[in-house]
Formats: structure tokens, C-alpha cells, sequence
């Protein structure tokens, strides 16, 4: 599983933190999107607005939607915030 890393995102919209392996080959934009349509396979009434940002929940640093993951300091371990 070299391609995939294991973060910890929390959502403050839902008040939940998802543990979930994020692949490192594709852009901030596409994994926010990935997460939308699982949070949408756990409850299909809830869906995430378009625009979410992606933060590292201790130092704030926000990533930009067109960032590849494998290019930013996102790695295994990990805490985010998707706002």
C-alpha cells in the first residue's frame, strides 16, 4: 500500500473524525471529493459543499485543491481538518 497513506480527518460540519487512507497520487480537490462520496455512502442525506478546504489541523496550513498529496507534507499520521 506504498500509494495510499493513513490520515485522521476531522469534520467539523458532522462533528467526526474519520480515520481513512487517502492515495498520494491525486490532488487535495479529488480527495476532498473521495471523501464526500463516502461520508454520502454513510448517510445518503448528507452531502459536503463544493467548497471545502483542506487544513492540517495543528499547524493550519491550509493545501490547495490543485496540491498533489505526495507533494505536500501530508503523510501517514497525519490530522486534518476539512472546513
Amino acid at each position: 500500500m506504498d500509494d495510499k497513506i493513513l490520515v485522521e480527518i476531522y469534520i467539523p460540519a458532522i462533528d467526526k473524525s474519520l480515520d481513512l487512507y487517502i492515495p498520494i497520487n491525486k490532488r487535495v480537490g479529488n480527495v476532498i471529493m473521495l471523501i464526500n462520496k463516502a461520508l454520502v455512502e454513510i448517510d445518503e442525506e448528507y452531502k459536503l459543499p463544493n467548497s471545502m478546504v483542506l487544513y492540517n489541523r495543528y499547524s493550519a496550513k491550509n493545501y490547495a485543491a490543485n496540491d498533489l498529496i505526495a507533494n505536500t507534507d501530508i503523510k501517514s499520521g497525519s490530522s486534518l481538518i476539512l472546513v
